[in-house]
């Protein structure tokens, strides 16, 4: 699985492989992951609205 897909399933953009092993430490980590790239992404909208409001 490309680094592209990954994220895309992580932003629910792409179905999850039915056949992928699932247990309770990947899916803590896949929810760690999902949130960071969250809150990566806000950041990145919040510094250019400020770059173009000033």
């Amino acid at each position: 699985m490309s680094i592209r897909d990954q994220i895309l399933t992580y932003l629910y953009l792409k179905k999850r492989d039915p056949n992928a092993p699932l247990n309770t430490n990947i899916r803590l980590m896949h929810g760690m992951n999902r949130i960071s790239i969250f809150i990566f992404l806000i950041a990145i909208i919040v510094m250019i609205v400020r770059l173009f409001r000033h």
